[in-house]
């Protein structure tokens, strides 16, 4: 134990100075490593300071080319200006002398103007001298024509104006009247030229009687099966189809009657298939009407798109080509309708091209003009106004609706193709074999034309003659004058126009004479 306690009484102060050893050798290694951080701190500031005045040296360089660089610009800057200034202070010069000679030759030209209106004042002063004596001269001389003449200056000169008026009305009508004479005899024979023309090159198909048709049979005993018992299947079939048909003793025929011919095509179609077939009851009856009416709908289609394309028509509304289709079944005294707006089509169109104008739009509208009488509709409005509606409903141009509405004068003529199928209209319906006319409407037409006429003072006799076309009008030659003649043809044509409907036109001859009797006994 004591051993134990004598060796670490030994080895504490061992310990001590290995330990006071330690501490030294870190205290002076902690010293020696501040001491060689400083020194490197040293170096790292000495470099730094180094590199900063280098880096500042450049700067002052850099600072100083800059500045160089600036001052070279400005002194360029203003010498520019400078040369500038030179050169408007040499042009303000040149200005200034130029001025001043101006001012110079201003000042010379003044002095002459002034000059030359002193000079002026005189001699006006000298000319109204002379005016003052040439007044006086000059009233002189028309007292003395006023007293030779007896007339004054006044009166004179009215006398001299109301000649001279006299005589420049004469001249002016006398060459009116040439001019007018002239005109008419061109206008007369290009009118002429133009309307035989264009007639010359159209031809189209007489009036056809459609107001019935008649059903042919080969043999009487099919008659009793389309009687049906107790007649059950006519009654079916008119009214399935809506019109009368009339089995009476005419052999081999059977005769449909109705105002409208779409329901007497569908009728007739309708028997012609249920004779052909040999069924005929009234169910069967139905059914084939049924189907007929639907095949004269395509048929109708049908027939206006051919005439739009043969006529060369090209978009046209679905509708307005239905309505055309629809034509080949509507007549007007006799002349069907769909050949008589071919017609006038071809013949608007021939008549645009003689007049310079465009003959598609011309030929549209003459196809359309009479669209208003095939209505789906009974519509108030005359056929013209009403078929115009239809065309601006189906927006066809202003100029073709128009045509259509005037063409009856219904409406106001806005454009040149209006006149054009007015008088296309006319051309057709009025030519020979065009139209049918009852005998009893033709007479009664000539007598009211003639009793118009002599409703007029004046008038003796009057003569409606060449189917109605010329209504001549012998007038007593101590009532009528050659003037008053003139005014009573046109008084009559505008009544005539005004109050009686016509085909085509009528021309009126006013007929004065006068004749001296005498008898040798």
């Amino acid at each position: 134990m004591e051993t134990i306690i004598l060796a670490g009484v030994l080895t504490l102060p061992v310990l001590i100075a290995g330990m006071i050893a330690f501490l030294t050798g870190g205290i002076l290694s902690y010293f020696l490593w501040n001491l060689a951080q400083g020194k490197k701190k040293e170096k790292m500031i000495r470099e730094a300071e180094a590199e900063s005045e280098v880096i500042k040296k450049d700067k002052i360089l850099q600072a100083k080319e800059k500045f160089l660089q600036l001052k070279s610009e400005h002194e360029k800057y203003i010498n520019e200006k400078n040369s500038k200034i030179g050169f408007t202070e040499s042009k303000l010069r040149q200005k200034e002398s130029m001025l001043s000679q101006k001012w110079e030759e201003y000042q010379r030209s003044k002095n002459e103007v002034e000059s030359i209106r002193e000079n002026l004042n005189t001699q006006l002063l000298l000319i109204d001298k002379k005016k003052e004596e040439i007044e006086k001269l000059h009233n002189q001389e028309v007292e003395q024509l006023e007293a030779i003449s007896g007339l004054s200056a006044d009166e004179a000169k009215n006398q001299l104006v109301e000649s001279l008026k006299e005589e420049a009305k004469s001249h002016a009508i006398s060459y009116v009247n040439e001019i007018m004479d002239e005109a008419k005899m061109t206008a007369a024979r290009e009118a002429k030229k133009i309307v035989v023309e264009t007639i010359q090159r159209v031809a189209s198909e007489t009036a056809i009687e459609n107001s019935v048709t008649v059903f042919n049979i080969e043999s009487d005993e099919i008659k009793g099966r389309i009687i049906g018992r107790e007649g059950r299947n006519i009654r079916a079939l008119e009214a399935a189809t809506g019109v009368e048909i009339v089995v009476d003793d005419t052999p081999e025929a059977i005769i449909l009657s109705a105002f409208d011919p779409v329901r007497r095509e569908i009728a007739r179609l309708a028997l012609h298939q249920l004779v052909t077939d040999g069924r005929i009851h009234p169910a069967r009856i139905e059914e084939v009407v049924e189907k007929v009416r639907k095949q004269v709908e395509e048929e109708i289609v049908e027939v206006g798109k051919r005439t739009t394309i043969d006529l060369g028509i090209h978009g046209m509304h679905p509708e307005l080509v239905r309505l055309i289709g629809k034509m080949k079944y509507r007549s007007s005294y006799g002349q069907n309708l769909l050949q008589h707006s071919r017609e006038v089509a071809n013949l608007s169109a021939i008549m645009a091209s003689e007049l310079g104008l465009n003959p598609k739009i011309a030929k549209r509208a003459g196809l359309l003009h009479d669209i208003g009488k095939v209505p789906d509709d009974e519509p108030e409005l005359p056929h013209a106004v009403f078929g115009m509606k239809l065309a601006e409903k189906y927006k066809e141009k202003p100029e073709i609706s128009n045509a259509i509405g005037a063409h009856h004068d219904e409406v106001e003529m806005t454009s040149l193709f209006a006149p054009i199928v007015q008088v296309c209209d006319a051309i057709s319906g009025a030519r020979p074999g065009a139209r049918r006319e009852v005998v009893e409407s033709y007479i009664k037409r000539l007598k009211d034309l003639e009793a118009l006429a002599l409703s007029y003072p004046g008038v003796m006799k009057t003569y409606a003659i060449q189917a109605g076309r010329e209504l001549r009008v012998i007038v007593g030659s101590d009532r009528v004058t050659d003037k008053e003649a003139d005014g009573l043809a046109f008084e009559i044509a505008k009544k005539i126009q005004d109050e009686m409907t016509y085909p085509g036109q009528v021309k009126i001859t006013v007929i004065r004479e006068t004749r001296a009797v005498s008898y040798a006994k």
